[in-house]
C-alpha cells in the first residue's frame, strides 16, 4: 500500500498507478447481505440451486454494484494527515465480466487527475479496476472520484 503524508503528495502520482490491493473472496454471505441491503434479490445472485443449473460456471454471481462498492473498502493508498475524504461520484462504470461466488478479486488504481477545489479540497479522479483472479478480463473498470481535505 502506498502511504502518503498529505493529500498534496498525490500530485506526483498523476498519470501513475497507485497500487494493487490484496485478494478478497466474494462469498455467498457477502452477496446475500448486499441483496438484502439493496432489495436486489434476483436469482442469479441468491439462488445457488438454480444458478448451478442455468448459469455459466454453475455459480451465483456478485451484483455489479457490489463489485463497484468494493472500491470504497479496498485501499491502494493511505494518507496519514488529512481532515476528511468524501466519495464524490463516478464518471463512467463498465461491468465487463462476472464475479462468480467464491472468486477472489482485487482493486488496481491509477490516479488520472488531481484538481484543486475552491473550498480548499482536492478532487482525485482515479481509474479503478476490479480484477478477478485467474481471468484476463477485469470484472469492472470505473472512473471514480473523491474529494480530500488537507
Amino acid at each position: 500500500m502506498l502511504v502518503l503524508d498529505t493529500p498534496e503528495d498525490l500530485k506526483s502520482y498523476v498519470g501513475r498507478e497507485l497500487g494493487v490491493t490484496d485478494w478478497v473472496v466474494i462469498d455467498q454471505n457477502r452477496i446475500d447481505k448486499f441483496a438484502e441491503a439493496t432489495g436486489d434479490d434476483a436469482w442469479i445472485h441468491v439462488d445457488k440451486e438454480r444458478a448451478s443449473r442455468e448459469l455459466p460456471g454453475g455459480k451465483t454471481i456478485a451484483h455489479g454494484f457490489l463489485t463497484l462498492s468494493l472500491v470504497v473498502g479496498l485501499k491502494t493508498y493511505r494518507i496519514e494527515r488529512y481532515a476528511r475524504g468524501l466519495n464524490y461520484g463516478t464518471n463512467k462504470v463498465r461491468f465487463i465480466s462476472m464475479v462468480p461466488e467464491g472468486a477472489r478479486v482485487r482493486l488496481r488504481q491509477k490516479l488520472l487527475d488531481l484538481e484543486a477545489r475552491k473550498d480548499g479540497g482536492l478532487t482525485a479522479t482515479l481509474e479503478s479496476t476490479i480484477e478477478v483472479e485467474g481471468e484476463t478480463r477485469p470484472a469492472m473498470v470505473a472512473e471514480t472520484m473523491s474529494v480530500l481535505y488537507p
